[in-house]
């Protein structure tokens, strides 16, 4: 039987980049997102090429309804789910000073970023621990998408940079209290990916990376925290739930 996983945002950009990654290690999919069937038809059969399930949940995970109907939607597919990845997520729609920031943006991020991802994993994980206490052999694990915004700061665009330190501390609290039951939380971190939400600004980091920003002297690809998703679910990294992986390419090492 293939292990199952859930992914949010899992049609474009990094999710994608993490939903192609598990299919290829033969996880079933279920993909979740807030655009119609029709517009992701050609990413689902992209998937369903390497020989696994693929599934589409249209369903905004921001709001208690769309959780609802998320769950509802795994548990009538699936017999239990493996991976939870929470990946979706918004920036800004646009950059205004931390002084202009409004207090719509800051709702609007903060419950998209944050508030959804928590409350879908305070669901997904009580069942986690019911099929761990049904089956000792049963694996869950849950991988959340934060930024290195959560520790680098952008005074244009700070309700994201708290969205995101929020995430480290939403995966240390769910380790801790998952530990138990022996299921791994962890903290993928991405530093700048070439993805529809990075377009807008990809002139300015490429400048950037010409002067020197990334030690790795290129920008990231979904591709590249799809490896590391896949390798933390496959369970390569058995004695590390709670911490933080980043994809940066070298952006956040301190240096003179």
């Amino acid at each position: 039987m293939n292990r199952t996983a859930l992914v949010t945002g899992g049609t474009r950009g990094i999710g994608l980049g993490v939903a192609i990654q598990l299919a290829k290690q033969g996880f079933d999919l279920i993909l979740n997102g807030v655009r119609d069937e029709t517009q992701v038809a050609g990413v689902l059969e992209q998937l369903q090429n390497e020989g696994g399930k693929v599934y589409y949940c249209q369903a905004d995970i921001s709001t208690a309804e769309g959780r609802s109907k998320a769950l509802s939607f795994m548990l009538e597919n699936f017999d239990r789910l493996n991976l939870l990845v929470n990946n979706a997520g918004v920036a800004p729609r646009q950059r205004y000073d931390l002084l202009e920031m409004s207090e719509e943006s800051y709702d609007r991020v903060m419950t998209i970023n944050l508030k959804g991802p928590f409350f879908l994993t305070k669901m997904v994980a009580g069942h986690m621990v019911q099929w761990k206490g049904l089956d000792n052999d049963y694996k869950g694990c849950i991988v959340n998408i934060g930024s290195v915004s959560a520790s680098m700061v952008s005074t244009q665009r700070g309700q994201y940079c708290i969205s995101k330190a929020g995430i480290g501390m939403m995966t240390q609290l769910f380790a801790v209290r998952l530990g138990e039951s022996g299921i791994p939380v962890f903290e993928v971190r991405p530093g700048v990916i070439e993805t529809d939400m990075t377009a807008a600004v990809m002139e300015k980091y490429q400048g950037l990376r010409d002067q020197g920003l990334f030690v790795e002297p290129r920008l990231g690809v979904p591709e590249d925290v799809g490896n590391v998703v896949a390798a933390l679910a496959t369970g390569a990294f058995p004695y590390s739930t709670g911490n933080v992986i980043s994809v940066d390419g070298g952006l956040t090492i301190p240096r003179l």
